[in-house]
């Protein structure tokens, strides 16, 4: 498969569309005040790099590093088609967007992502990158339906 990550192009009505899909998706697996993604309008903001994997002209994933301090980032909107699930495109993007942090000297990316049986696989994918389950960082706190994890870059 031919994929390719560039940044975001926040023009493309797919983009928006992908990105919706992204949130329409994670509504029905906890509370409000536990979903912690960002939507198109968030991911727009300066401290925000989201990028966007596509194959055969469509987008099939996306990944996004959030600026939480000097050298401290949070990884976001990771999300892969899921048409396309299990094809390795999450790990290509999860790949670039580690080496994009490296590159512009972040020491450690952290990340939340859920509790439940939904989001094993996403669990699963961020242990074998090196992630290991960390305190609440940035404005999160404790929730029972969130897992944090980090890595030191």
């Amino acid at each position: 498969m031919q994929l390719g990550i560039q940044r975001a192009d926040f023009t493309d009505p797919d983009l928006g569309a992908f990105l919706q899909a992204h949130l329409d998706d994670l509504a029905p697996t906890a509370p409000a005040e536990s979903r912690h993604a960002l939507d198109l309008r968030g991911l727009q903001t300066p401290d925000v790099r989201l990028w966007v994997a596509s194959a055969g002209g469509r987008i099939v994933g996306t990944g996004a590093l959030a600026r939480l301090e000097p050298g401290h980032e949070e990884l976001k909107s990771m999300r892969t088609d899921p048409e396309r699930r299990g094809q390795g495109i999450a790990t290509r993007i999860l790949d670039h967007l580690l080496q994009d942090a490296r590159g512009r000297h972040v020491r450690r990316i952290s990340l939340e992502t859920g509790s439940m049986e939904f989001f094993a696989p996403a669990r699963a994918l961020y242990a074998r990158a090196g992630f290991f389950p960390c305190s609440p960082f940035g404005s999160c706190t404790e929730d029972p339906n969130s897992v944090f994890m980090t890595k030191t870059l």
